[in-house]
């Protein structure tokens, strides 16, 4: 009875397993003899093989296999490794009932009899179809972006390992570091920074910032394998696994030097046209200004002219009257300067020889020096004429020596030379062709690049508080570009100072007027002319007034073109003396429409500067410049009456 009860028991354990193995849906999981024939045959091998057991138990499991695997006795050596080696796994396509593919992954394992017989194998499958698909789409993305990162050429898109060496390489950091897979895997990123970087630690600090804040973004002078320089964009991210330790960094480099040079030459050019702006708006506002002052010196220089004539000889109020005057000619002297900087004083253009005009100036420039200061020239015998004005050019040379002289406090050498040259380079503001070129060198302090960015703004100036105006490179300045040329600056603190003007070569044809000259008369003026004083400034019209009558002769007053037409119309007047920067008609348009009346009429232009229009006709009238004195005027008129 006891024997019978464990004989069911035993039954019942082997139910209990066989529904078991029955009830896994996931796994195929059945018997082979040891040929290979089928002997047993679960649920889930009837699910994804498609075989009920009636139709599969006693067939030989190559069936399952593709054709090509059965020809090439793949199913054999399966069993004969599992019995062999005591096991056999792998992975293959196997087909199903109705013929459709299966990625499956395969166990087999031998059954042997405790007396070690082999009696048959066990045999897993399951369908891993879908994982496989899974897989290889992954497998497809990882190629597909390796094959996106290898092929940009424009970024340099590599990988470092935890200590900074380059673990990964795509062509586009070939490209643009030079470096070949090769070569540079495995080395540490710091050989593309330059030896100053590196010794800075700014690689390290790259990585510890990165590490940090997860990224590090920078721009920056890198090296490449040629050892040329490149502006680079770079950005750092750390990569970090699950567990947040990390894997590596990601560091993408992009070559923006061309970038840079571009913003670069913007930034330049937008710098330059400012200055510009700045400069022509200065220059208005000055040019007006001075034009303005010289209207009010002109009433003050008059008035005090006659005043002394006029006085009791007190030498008490005569030094007085002194002082006044040649306060008033100082700022005549500064409105010059003022309308130079400007470009709206006329010029006296006529042709000059650099070397004999220097030579000409070695006795006042070495008076001008001192006793701790020495001049050193350099010129050749002859050099190519210019055309500019003598005065200013000689105004402009004692300036600068002066200048140099100043920047000496303790006394040195000045080397004034001059030479025929040729424009510089492309990117200078002169135009292609000889030059002349007048250079003043000292040994001073120098100036840094601000300072020397400001040197030539009108009323900038490094000396002390009474002791310069900072108008006189701007007065150099508008005197070269009015002739054609450019002033330049080279300075460096400790170095001394270079200031070269440069003149173009002047082509003189023989019988061209150059300057409108006030024509030189034979005969000397009548002693008395009725002439007609045309201003629009009251005070200008009287000092002109005071001065004429002083000479003897009759003045009509006239503050407007129209005005003094009438009067031409009905008294009779031997000469006409003119403001030109008048409202509504100018002193030009003035003259015009006096020559077509009275063609014979006598003219002078009596103004600070002349922006005569082209076309008026009257170009070559003699002219006065404003603040003038009695004598100037009383030589003007003798000049052009008769």
């Amino acid at each position: 009875m006891e024997a019978l009860n464990r004989h069911d028991t035993s039954l019942t354990e082997e139910g209990r397993f066989r529904l078991l193995v029955d009830a896994i849906t996931d796994y195929a999981i059945y018997m082979l003899s040891p040929e290979g024939i089928i002997t047993s045959w679960n649920t889930g091998a009837q699910r994804f093989k498609g075989y009920k057991p009636s139709e599969i138990l006693g067939e030989h499991f190559s069936r399952f296999y593709l054709e090509e695997d059965r020809a090439a006795g793949i199913p054999e050596r399966a069993l004969a490794t599992a019995k062999e080696t005591g096991r056999f796994e792998g992975e293959g396509w196997r087909q199903r009932k109705d013929g459709s593919r299966f990625w499956a992954h395969v166990i087999i394992d031998p059954i042997r009899h405790p007396s070690g017989e082999l009696i048959g194998f066990a045999k897993i499958t399951r369908d891993l179809t879908e994982r496989r698909a899974a897989e290889n789409a992954i497998r497809q993305s990882e190629e597909q972006f390796r094959r996106l990162i290898q092929g940009v050429s424009d970024y340099a898109i590599y990988m470092l390992d935890p200590e900074g060496n380059v673990s990964s390489w795509n062509f586009g950091a070939e490209r643009i570091k030079g470096y070949r897979p090769q070569e540079i895997i495995g080395r540490h990123f710091s050989t593309f920074y330059t030896p100053e970087d590196r010794e800075a630690g700014v690689p390290d600090t790259a990585l510890k910032v990165a590490r940090a804040e997860g990224r590090f973004e920078r721009e920056g002078w890198r090296v490449r394998k040629d050892g040329t320089r490149f502006w680079a964009s770079v950005v750092i991210d750390v990569i970090r696994d699950d567990d947040g330790d990390v894997l590596g960094f990601a560091k993408i480099t992009r070559d923006i030097t061309e970038k840079m040079e571009t913003q670069r030459a913007l930034d330049q050019a937008r710098e330059e046209l400012f200055q510009s702006q700045k400069m022509e708006a200065i220059g208005q506002l000055t040019g007006g200004i001075a034009h303005d002052f010289n209207n009010l010196l002109m009433a003050v220089l008059g008035s005090l002219e006659i005043l002394k004539k006029r006085m009791p000889q007190d030498l008490s109020l005569t030094s007085l009257v002194d002082n006044a005057m040649q306060g008033a000619q100082r700022g005549a002297a500064l409105t010059q300067r003022m309308l130079a900087f400007s470009r709206r004083q006329e010029l006296h253009v006529e042709p000059i020889d650099v070397s004999g005009l220097v030579r000409g100036m070695m006795d006042m420039l070495s008076r001008s020096l001192g006793p701790l200061t020495v001049i050193d020239t350099s010129f050749p015998v002859r050099l190519p004429t210019i055309l500019t004005d003598p005065n200013q050019l000689e105004m402009a040379i004692l300036n600068l020596v002066v200048n140099a002289r100043d920047a000496m406090p303790s006394g040195g050498r000045i080397v004034l030379r001059a030479s025929e040259e040729p424009a510089p380079p492309s990117k200078s503001p002169l135009s292609p062709g000889r030059y002349v070129r007048i250079a003043i060198t000292d040994e001073g302090e120098g100036m840094d690049a601000k300072t020397l960015e400001q040197a030539v703004t009108p009323f900038f100036t490094t000396k002390g508080v009474g002791k310069g105006t900072g108008l006189g490179l701007s007065m150099v300045q508008g005197l070269t570009t009015q002739s054609g040329g450019r002033l330049f600056l080279k300075s460096k603190p400790g170095e001394g100072t270079t200031v070269e003007l440069w003149f173009p070569v002047a082509i003189v044809e023989r019988g061209t007027e150059i300057t409108a000259e006030l024509p030189q008369r034979e005969q000397s003026a009548p002693d008395s002319l009725r002439v007609l004083a045309v201003d629009d400034d009251g005070l200008v019209l009287m000092n002109t007034t005071l001065m004429l009558e002083d000479l003897g002769h009759t003045v009509f007053e006239a503050m407007a073109g129209s005005e003094a037409l009438d009067i031409l119309h009905k008294q009779q007047v031997d000469l006409v003396i003119c403001d030109h920067a008048m409202p509504r008609m100018t002193g030009t348009q003035l003259a015009q429409a006096i020559r077509d009346e009275w063609p014979e009429m006598p003219i002078i232009l009596a103004t600070g500067y002349a922006e005569l229009p082209e076309g008026a006709g009257v170009i070559n009238l003699p002219r006065l410049g404003k603040p003038f004195s009695q004598a100037q005027l009383a030589d003007a008129i003798s000049r052009v009456a008769s």
